[in-house]
């Protein structure tokens, strides 16, 4: 049963362990054998010994099938994949003079971005001679902090990078099930 494979296991002669732990598809143990006598055991069976646990003393060897055994580990990891959550970096950005309406709207977007395990990075924007009064700007960001300081811890104080004064947050530990927009 010497097929091909992708996997970076060894499969039936490829085993090289004097002595190994044999388990069967189930996952009972056979008991510990010669590799020589477990793979007699997978041929009369018509399947494959597949070695997953190499560093084990002595190295534990599956009875099962090289397709299934592929399978199997496709589909653990593919739930592992969905069960992660990419972190993403959203960004709002602002005006110096953004009125008090926009800024609320950004700051709820900001919250659900926030409460849904993203980080948000909150730009404001100086055009021209606006620059002359970053004082306003700094003091909307402190305004958008206090306002996210339920949800989010400062990852990145606040700072000027030429036209643009910035902070970055990012949620606190993430409570399942409170993608409510707080208000």
């Amino acid at each position: 049963m010497n097929k091909k494979h992708d996997l970076n296991v060894r499969v039936n002669d490829e085993i090289d362990a004097a002595r190994v732990r044999v388990v069967d598809e189930d996952g009972q143990i056979i008991g510990i054998m010669s590799a020589r006598e477990a793979l007699d055991v997978a041929v009369q069976q018509g399947l494959d010994l597949i070695e997953i646990a190499p560093k084990a003393e002595p190295p534990v060897c599956k009875v099962i099938d090289l397709g299934k055994y592929r399978y199997e580990l496709q589909k653990r990891e593919k739930q592992q994949k969905k069960s992660q959550h990419q972190q993403h970096l959203k960004e709002i950005r602002f005006k110096a003079a953004t009125d008090t309406h926009d800024f609320d709207f950004k700051t709820r977007h900001a919250r659900e971005f926030l409460l849904d395990g993203d980080k948000v990075k909150a730009s404001v924007m100086f055009r021209g001679r606006e620059i002359v009064h970053s004082a306003l700007g700094i003091e909307m960001l402190k305004r958008f902090v206090a306002s996210l300081e339920d949800v989010s811890k400062i990852d990145q104080e606040i700072k000027m990078e030429g036209s643009t004064c910035s902070v970055i947050l990012s949620p606190e530990k993430k409570i399942p099930g409170t993608k409510k927009v707080a208000e």
